[in-house]
């Protein structure tokens, strides 16, 4: 208790030296290493008296020396890389100081090589053996007051023996040993430490209570890193990973290690070029409310119309932080400052919310990108999919008809056509509605635009694929054979303000439906290959079963489609854009729209999904409008 008690107090006095005593320190270790060995060399070789009086001046001189070349300044912890060069400068200019101390004492005569070279060595010995003293003592002390973490490197190649000697001087860092792959390095011995195989993990980490392993395989493919990792932390241990040279000097991130998929390689065309500038007068000076702003295509609609001039942009999304984030990311855009960007959180179901969101910022243009998109999440949970995708643009169509808002966009999907699914036939539900609104009296110029998957958007394939391959795989595919059709993402916001753009010409939108040309589909399987092959990795296979990345077939889930419906078909209807056509879909009888959204928002007051899936099979199955009539009323009437 006693001596750690006084330990505990030369620490804390440790601690709060201030560095210029602590170089005084050092000096005077200097200092008395030099008069150490010009007494020892002088007892030992020369018959001088006056021991004390050279001692001194040895010292001084040593002291002197050691401020000029700066050892003083040395750490200890970095001596063996800055300080043995200036040690031996320094213990061969005290020799030359006993040397020209003989020569005025007039024994020049007895100062021959061994007289000058024994001070040397003895002075080199004791500054080396001086600073290594005073940094076990260091380590002591700080091992005593903190705990050591106590690691394997895995890996026991260049950077490996690298890492060790790294750590070698770490205070708080004690490597046990090496992990290695290679059983020709097992048993030997990398930088002082034994290597081990990996099949010894448990036991070492037992014996040696292990904390951590460093992973010292920068050149290794992410998917192996990853597999080495998994086994390592299944042990109960916890694992880091050295980054790379490159990754070090900035060039890479210590979690992305995948190549970024060009547009050209997975829609295998060059992305089309859309002329805006020429339509932004459509939107230049205009108010303009952007619902679901917070998502991957309302965000990327919000970027493009900033640089087309408007005078308000309103930011509508259910979502804070998505919300928070974009408001954020525009603002500090330098063509902000000439447009008032005004964050508006609120559901487009909110009926109030929306007609105060409209009339209190004078929204001349909506572009209605809120939904539910994400096909598994909308089958499973239908009463809230249909209740913001239908109701919700209800809602919002209708308040900007009360409000005489110009133009109102619907954005839509391919899967609203002939829909298989919940998402889809909600979305239909929308174009139903905008179409219904299209046709009433009032000013507003109301359309719809129709597009397939959009590249990198949050509920699109790459992201996940991308997630899947960084974990070390698998990359989970529904069916061998699905494919899509995509764009990209600039793509998709530039389609919607031009459709916009269009109507305006026209001189007044009537519910059309544009759909983009979206090329041909793409094979899931060959994206998910591409991207494995673009990460630097190859896939497991039956052909190749020592891959690094397996392609695993999971089976469609309820409500997807193994191909989804061509939007381009042969007899729609051009418009001045080569690329975006026009769907002739003949409208639900007048009235109609409104027996369906009655009879569906009265199975969702009251939480009947079987009864809101009869409404929705009616209002888009495979029957003709006027076939669809009998089933709505029916259904109304059951729940009345």
């Amino acid at each position: 208790m006693i001596c750690d008690a006084r330990l505990q107090r030369l620490v804390q006095y440790l601690q709060v030296l201030p560095a210029g005593q602590k170089r005084t320190i050092l000096i005077a270790t200097d200092a008395a290493v030099g008069a150490s060995a010009v007494m020892v060399t002088a007892k030992l070789m020369l018959p001088f008296d006056h021991m004390v009086a050279l001692a001194v001046l040895a010292g001084i001189l040593m002291a002197l020396v050691s401020i000029l070349l700066g050892l003083d300044r040395v750490k200890l912890n970095a001596f063996l890389h800055g300080g043995i060069l200036r040690s031996l400068a320094a213990a061969g200019i005290l020799a030359l100081g006993f040397g020209g101390w003989l020569a005025v004492t007039g024994n020049s005569g007895i100062a021959g090589p061994s007289a000058l070279l024994f001070p040397v060595l003895v002075a080199f010995a004791g500054l080396v053996l001086s600073r290594a003293v005073l940094l076990r003592l260091l380590l002591a002390i700080l091992e005593h007051r903190h705990t050591q973490t106590r690691v394997l490197i895995y890996g026991a190649g260049t950077t490996g023996a690298q890492l060790a000697a790294a750590l070698q001087a770490h205070e708080t860092v004690h490597v046990v040993g090496f992990l290695d792959d290679d059983p020709s390095l097992w048993g030997r011995r990398v930088a002082g430490l034994r290597v081990h195989g990996p099949a010894a993990i448990t036991a070492l980490a037992a014996r040696h209570r292990i904390d951590r392993v460093l992973l010292a395989m920068p050149s290794l493919p992410a998917a192996k890193r990853l597999r080495v990792s998994r086994g390592l932390i299944a042990c109960g241990l916890e694992v880091h990973a050295l980054p790379s040279f490159a990754q070090l000097a900035g060039t890479g991130t210590l979690c992305d290690h995948l190549a970024p998929i060009s547009t050209d390689d997975v829609l295998g065309r060059t992305e089309l070029a859309w002329d805006l500038d020429r339509h932004a007068g459509a939107y230049r000076g205009r108010t303009i409310m952007v619902t679901g702003a917070g998502g991957s295509v309302g965000a990327e609609l919000c970027r493009q119309l900033l640089a087309l001039g408007p005078r308000r942009l309103v930011l509508f999304e259910l979502g804070e932080f998505a919300l928070y984030a974009l408001h954020r990311e525009l603002t500090a855009l330098p063509r902000a400052d000439s447009v008032d960007i005004r964050p508006v959180l609120g559901s487009v179901t909110d009926a109030a919310c929306v007609r105060d969101a409209i009339s209190d910022h004078g929204i001349e243009v909506i572009l209605h990108a809120a939904a539910y998109k994400h096909v598994p999440l909308v089958e499973t949970n239908p009463l809230a999919g249909l209740h913001n995708n239908a109701i919700g643009t209800w809602v919002l169509a209708d308040a900007a008809r009360a409000a005489g808002v110009s133009r109102f966009i619907l954005i839509s999907t391919d899967k609203a056509l002939r829909p298989a699914n919940m998402m889809g036939a909600s979305k239909r539900l929308a174009e139903l509605v905008v179409r219904d609104m299209a046709r009433r009296p009032g000013r507003t110029a109301f359309s719809i635009v129709r597009f397939g998957n959009v590249m990198g958007s949050s509920g699109s394939v790459i992201p996940l694929f991308r997630e899947q391959i960084a974990a070390g795989g698998p990359v989970t595919l529904t069916h061998d054979d699905v494919t899509r059709y995509f764009m990209s993402l600039a793509e998709a916001a530039q389609l919607v303000l031009l459709a916009g753009a269009q109507e305006s010409v026209r001189g007044g939108g009537s519910g059309d439906i544009l759909a983009l040309d979206m090329g041909a589909p793409i094979r899931i399987r060959d994206l998910a290959a591409r991207m494995v092959a673009a990460a630097g990795l190859t896939v497991r296979d039956r052909d190749n079963p020592e891959g690094d990345i397996e392609i695993l077939i999971i089976g469609l889930r309820p409500g997807e489609k193994l191909q989804e419906d061509a939007l381009v078909t042969p007899g729609m209807m051009t418009t001045p854009h080569p690329k975006i056509l026009r769907a002739v879909e003949p409208p639900l009888p007048m009235g109609e729209v409104a027996g369906i959204l009655q009879a569906l928002q009265d199975a969702i007051r009251a939480g009947d999904a079987d009864l809101a899936r009869l409404v929705v099979d009616a209002a888009v199955g495979p029957r003709s409008p006027a076939e669809n009539t009998a089933p709505f009323r029916n259904a109304h009437r059951a729940r009345g």
